[in-house]
């Protein structure tokens, strides 16, 4: 069996480990009144039952209890204390997002009822204008036609007035063009038949004469 011997150099401080060959072994696993019960450290002699060829990965067994104690409290730890921690934590973060999504939905239905209250008022102001629009057009369309029916009655009373006013320029016209024919007849009369006509008889002929002529004109 190989040992192995570290030693120190003096001058330079430098580790020297050597490897020499031992015919016993060093039972560090057993207490040294079980090494005295089992014939002292000679009784260890390499190759014998005493002297078992050892496993350096092989954990001791307080190697392994102190392991699987170590085991058991850090899962008591986890299961007891860090699990519930992380589930509170979990537990509040769910409870924040579904506060948040609550919110945005509360939020997002205020907004849609303001968008729809919004659209609502619109389409009143709409109407309103629109009503106001008509009621203006149709006070404006009978003012005109109001104003249009009062210019042609007063075109009409002008143009009836025209009328009576050439009629009676024309009627005082034809007084004075029969006087003054009833003279010329009378004249004519008086000079070929050497005697002064009857007025009277000149006055019916020449009324006579231009109620046809006037009939015959109109």
């Amino acid at each position: 069996m190989l040992t192995a011997v570290v030693t120190t150099s003096h001058s330079s401080g430098l580790l020297q480990v050597n490897f020499l060959e031992a015919e016993l072994c060093e039972r560090t696993d057993l207490t040294e009144a079980e090494i005295e019960a089992q014939g002292g450290p000679d009784a260890f002699t390499i190759g014998s039952e005493g002297c078992p060829e050892l496993n350096p990965i092989a954990p001791e067994a307080k190697e392994a209890i102190w392991g699987f104690g170590a085991f058991v409290v850090l899962a008591v730890c986890l299961r007891w204390w860090l699990f519930p921690k992380v589930r509170e934590g979990m537990q509040a973060r769910y409870d924040m997002i579904q506060s948040d999504k609550e919110s945005a939905q509360t939020l997002t239905a205020a907004a849609r009822a303001d968008v729809a209250e919004y659209e609502a008022r619109l389409a009143s102001v709409r109407g309103e204008a629109q009503e106001k629009v008509d009621a203006a057009r149709a006070t404006l369309e009978g003012e005109r036609t109001e104003k249009v029916t009062a210019a042609n009655a007063r075109v009409a009373e002008k143009r009836a007035a025209a009328a009576a006013e050439v009629d009676a320029a024309r009627q005082a016209a034809m007084g004075d063009v029969e006087a003054a024919v009833i003279d010329v007849v009378a004249r004519a009369t008086e000079i070929a038949t050497g005697k002064p006509a009857d007025s009277s008889t000149v006055r019916a002929a020449v009324n006579s004469a231009m109620g046809a002529s006037t009939g015959a004109s109109s």
